[in-house]
């Protein structure tokens, strides 16, 4: 069951962070709520009470997103179903609406949130992975002294380890900063225990762009979640791919070498033999989708061999 004795709805920024820094230990911020009400209903946390909920859903400053530059501001309360229907942000964030996809169904699309899917510093977050090859910046902001004040960290160093982040007593993520990808492709690669709801036990996303003709990586960015105790990018694969000619042979020595990096306490064995294919599929649908050729059932073979 889930219940509060209060429960407040502020309008703008301010208004957040005043609610924010006044929150007691038994108090709660929520902004889709996609993970609360579940744990509550379901019992894992048995009778969940709050004394003072605060609900970020409707702060002004929360909505929507920008464009600056080469820069996409994803304002907190942006939620996944956008990735999907959003044209600007399928086409500047290439590797999110695969990844919006597999996250859970429509309806808890429609309501959580980017911020709040990092926030929960969960191993198996679907957010975290594109984010780190987007090379995103979290934005936190907090009052001091009655100013709001502002800062920005990279993804990669916002999230500590499972449920703990860099976030300080009294700040709100207020934004998700990531690099446009305009003209790269994305793929993002899942699997877990059910094709419905599923919770990651490995995933992958590849953002890949080809000079014009499409046979040479001009740049490549990868990243592994759920395989440990924080996601991964794969920085010395990508350097090992970029200027070098497409071959599905390149793509199938460059899938192998990850499976190392595995350091989940659990069934590790099979999390590496997924790495390995999730990389090679998400290079190679990554590729596909900046329109490098389709590899064929042949070219596969061949490649492993």
């Amino acid at each position: 069951m889930f219940s509060f004795e209060e429960y407040v709805t502020p309008r703008d920024l301010r208004e957040a962070l005043q609610a924010v820094g006044a929150l007691p230990t038994d108090g709660k911020v929520i902004a889709g709520a996609t993970d609360v009400l579940p744990y509550a209903r379901e019992g894992r946390g048995g009778d969940v009470h709050y004394s003072i909920v605060v609900d970020l859903s409707r702060v002004r400053e929360f909505q929507g997103y920008e464009l600056d530059g080469n820069r996409v501001r994803l304002n907190a309360n942006v939620a996944f179903q956008a990735f999907l229907t959003d044209p600007v942000l399928r086409e500047h964030l290439p590797c999110m609406p695969y990844c919006a996809i597999w996250f859970a169904d429509d309806q808890v699309r429609e309501q959580a949130t980017l911020a709040g899917n990092i926030a929960n510093a969960s191993p198996a977050a679907d957010g975290v992975p594109p984010l780190l090859a987007l090379n995103a910046d979290v934005e936190l902001a907090s009052l001091q002294s009655g100013e709001i004040r502002r800062r920005t960290i990279p993804i990669g160093q916002f999230i500590l380890g499972p449920g703990r982040t860099a976030m300080r007593p009294g700040e709100l993520i207020s934004a998700v900063i990531c690099e446009s990808m305009r003209g790269y492709g994305g793929s993002f690669q899942k699997v877990g225990q059910r094709r419905s709801l599923v919770i990651s036990r490995v995933s992958a996303v590849a953002l890949v762009k080809t000079n014009a003709v499409g046979n040479v990586f001009e740049d490549v960015r990868l990243a592994l979640g759920g395989v440990g105790p924080v996601p991964v990018r794969l920085h010395d694969i990508e350097t090992m791919l970029i200027g070098q000619p497409i071959t599905r042979k390149l793509v199938a020595e460059a899938s192998v070498m990850p499976a190392e990096r595995v350091a989940s306490r659990s069934r590790v064995a099979y999390r590496r033999r997924v790495v390995t294919g999730f990389v090679e599929a998400a290079l190679e649908d990554a590729l596909v989708a900046c329109g490098a050729p389709v590899p064929s059932a042949e070219q596969r073979e061949a490649a492993h061999v």
